[in-house]
Formats: C-alpha cells, sequence, structure tokens
C-alpha cells in the first residue's frame, strides 16, 4: 500500500497511484504525492482507493503526526477522471463514484493528524475540493485553481462544499457560476490557500510549516482540529458551550499540564503523554 520509491514521471499503470514518504523532511512528517502525472493525477478509481487506503492506515499510526499532501508532475489534481466517467455511464456508477469520492474528503477532515496542500499547477474541480478540504494549502505563485465542471455542462456541486467552507459565499458563488481560474495569489487573498509563494521556495517553506506543527503536541492538535469542524457546523450558543467544553477536559490532559509547566518553567516541554489518566481519547 505505502510506497517510498523515488518519484518517477511513468506512463506505467502498474506504478502506485499514491507514493508515500515517511521520512518527508522532519521527524513525523508523511508526505503523499499523487502519482499519475500524465493524467493530470485525477481522482480516478484506482487514485480513490489508493488515497483512502493510505489515510486509513495513517489515522491509526501515531507515529505520523503531519501529512503533506501533493501531486506529481504539473498539476496538483485536475479533479474527477472524466473519461472514465463517461466510459461507466450510468446513475449508479456516478453515485457509487462521488460517494467514495465524499468519503475520502471526510477522511480528510477526521484525519487526527494536520493535512498541508502543497500544489504546484493546475486545482481544477474535485482537485480544488481537495485543496479547500486540507487544513492548510501552500501553492506556488504559478498555480491556477478554479471548479470548472460548469465550462462542460457539470455543476461542481460537491467542490463546492469544501469551497462554500473555506471562502465567503459571494467568492464561492463566482467560482461555482463562472468556472474562471483563479491563479494563487488571488486565491490567497479569497481564503482559499494561507499562502502563494515563489516555485523556488514551496518546498522550504511547506516543510517549515510541517516541522513547526510536528513539535507541537499531537494529542491537542488532533483534539482541536477534530473539534473545530465540529463546532463549524453549530448554532453560536452550542458551539460555545461545546468548545468550553472541549478546553476544559483538554486542560486536564497530560499534554497540557506538561505544556503549562514547561512555560513556567522556561523549558521546552515534553509531548506525547496523552490524554489525562483513565481516558482513552
Amino acid at each position: 500500500m505505502s510506497d517510498t520509491k523515488t518519484l518517477e514521471k511513468t506512463k506505467d499503470d502498474t506504478a502506485p497511484f499514491v507514493l508515500r514518504d515517511d521520512d518527508a523532511g522532519a521527524p513525523g512528517v508523511t508526505r503523499l504525492t499523487l502519482n499519475r502525472p500524465d493524467e493530470l493525477n485525477a481522482l480516478s478509481e484506482g487514485m480513490l482507493a489508493a488515497l483512502q487506503a493510505e489515510l486509513d492506515a495513517i489515522a491509526a499510526n501515531r507515529a505520523v503526526r503531519v501529512v503533506v499532501l501533493t501531486g506529481a508532475g504539473r498539476a496538483f489534481c485536475a479533479g474527477h477522471n472524466l473519461k472514465q466517467m463517461r466510459a461507466n455511464y450510468s446513475l449508479e456508477y456516478q453515485q457509487s463514484l462521488f460517494a467514495t469520492c465524499s468519503k475520502m474528503m471526510q477522511s480528510l477532515l477526521r484525519l487526527p493528524q494536520p493535512v498541508i496542500a502543497e500544489v504546484r499547477g493546475l486545482a481544477t474541480a474535485a482537485g480544488c475540493q481537495l485543496v479547500a478540504t486540507c487544513d492548510l494549502a501552500i501553492a506556488t505563485d504559478t498555480a491556477r485553481l478554479a471548479t470548472s465542471g460548469i465550462n462542460v455542462g457539470l455543476f461542481c456541486s460537491t467542490p463546492g462544499v469544501a469551497v462554500g467552507r473555506a471562502v465567503a459565499r459571494k467568492h464561492a458563488m463566482d467560482l461555482l457560476l463562472t468556472g474562471d481560474f483563479l491563479d494563487a495569489p488571488r486565491a490567497a487573498e479569497i481564503g482559499l490557500i494561507n499562502r502563494a509563494v515563489p516555485e523556488a521556495l514551496i518546498d522550504e517553506t511547506v516543510g517549515e510549516l510541517a516541522a513547526k506543527l510536528a513539535r507541537k503536541s499531537a494529542h491537542a492538535l488532533a483534539l482541536g482540529k477534530q473539534a473545530f469542524y465540529r463546532q463549524l457546523e453549530m448554532g453560536i450558543t452550542d458551539a460555545y458551550a461545546f468548545a468550553g467544553d472541549e478546553m476544559a477536559r483538554n486542560m486536564m490532559d497530560r499534554d497540557a499540564a506538561e505544556g503549562i509547566d514547561a512555560f513556567i518553567e522556561k523549558r521546552d516541554p515534553d509531548w506525547d503523554h496523552g490524554p489525562r489518566e483513565g481516558d482513552d481519547g
């Protein structure tokens, strides 16, 4: 399932759909690379299955603290594989495909570890959805993003779920209705990505960010990520009640006690003591 071989551009259909590198520049950082460059890393059945398998494995692996997701070649991800969709032209197939993709996107949200999208080239339709779903996103300043399905008569309804939660409504509808491309600096301005950086700096920028997160309490990051996405779906009163209880419980965790003691004692914290005694969370 996992593969740490050197990335190669290839038309070999037997090559892994997703390459995995568990030694991605810093301890605890895992890199997943979509590995169908000649198909612009489209989310085919094989790609979705491979990515889902990697996410499932990583979710249970406490040694992985941060995930970097990127694409081989000249695209991050060009969305669904339209040729495959047309070759399987039934409602049942389309429903199954979108359900599979939606499950994978939700697995990214539920993953305990933070996920950083490293975006080069194109990120279109479900590829743009993938960027919007990741917790953080850094792109080269030449990258271009779009929910371009409308240009072939297919409104990007599922990408709209992620994009509509990442940017303001008017920006989301502009993208969805027009199918126009955004350059990376503009995508950063509206909040679709965090930053746009020169190509020469993206490896360093993403590497520094991943290493910074990997030095945090993995337990606290996992709790916080889960709580953040849950409270977004609540009304303000319920959100505060939920978040307040989460913080109170987090305060009782051993990592929080260690972190506060380290701050008071002016030393580096020794993480990974996990939840409080008697709590499996």
